[in-house]
């Protein structure tokens, strides 16, 4: 019998975290989707809306993507990605999941995005072609599947991305004052965490709270310039 998403995702990360690998869970879950163990997520094509929307502002103001870099951080089965190529974007995305990667290769077999495993954690090796190189780093529901331990290399790996004057979306869901962390994941960010994620160069130009139909928590929507 096929599982739920969110049942499985909360075993494997509350198992994960105790057992000292706090990021196991996300290629076990991806690579029992790929087994047909689990429902696979986000099975759509179409952007999240708070980046079609917020974009589409962007560039009345600063043009297209004609010229210009992007990256999507934890790209799942590339319908951000996809979307952003599509307007023009030299888009590279990346998931620490192989699994994912997989899926979404094989999703879109003659993407001009460049799909690539990667850990925002640690952007060396094979990924060090990525610091500071991106005029816009897309970041949506990444640091709230991340443990809070990993919170600090986390924020930095999405700075580290951003190329002078370069643009951060970063899209989560809210966490009020007064609600307790969760044990298991997303562990939401409060708007303290959201501000935090400023800082060595990066500067918060904005940071909103949009409700959004058919969600019962708002989402924060922070925008992000290096000067």
């Amino acid at each position: 019998m096929t599982r739920e998403w969110d049942d499985l995702a909360d075993e494997l990360g509350v198992k994960a975290v105790a057992e000292g690998e706090p990021t196991r869970w996300y290629d076990e879950l991806w690579s029992a989707a790929d087994r047909g163990e689990v429902a696979m997520p986000w099975d759509h094509t179409d952007p999240n809306p708070v980046l079609a929307g917020w974009l589409s502002g962007w560039e009345t103001k600063h043009g297209g993507g004609e010229g210009r870099l992007a990256v999507v951080i934890g790209c799942g089965l590339g319908a951000d990605s996809e979307f952003l190529a599509r307007h023009g974007w030299g888009t590279t995305a990346f998931d620490i999941s192989p699994a994912a990667v997989v899926a979404v290769r094989r999703r879109y077999p003659g993407s001009a995005v460049d799909y690539r495993e990667g850990n925002l954690l640690d952007l060396t090796g094979d990924s060090a072609d990525l610091v500071g190189a991106f005029d816009l780093v897309v970041e949506i529901f990444t640091l709230q599947a991340l443990h809070p331990s990993l919170r600090r290399p986390a924020v930095a790996g999405v700075r580290s991305l951003l190329a002078p004057g370069g643009t951060g979306l970063v899209v989560q869901v809210v966490r009020r004052d007064d609600q307790p962390r969760s044990a298991e994941p997303p562990w939401t960010l409060t708007r303290a965490e959201m501000e935090a994620v400023a800082g060595d160069g990066v500067e918060l130009e904005s940071l909103d709270e949009l409700p959004i139909e058919g969600r019962v928590n708002p989402l924060w929507r922070l925008v992000l310039t290096r000067r």
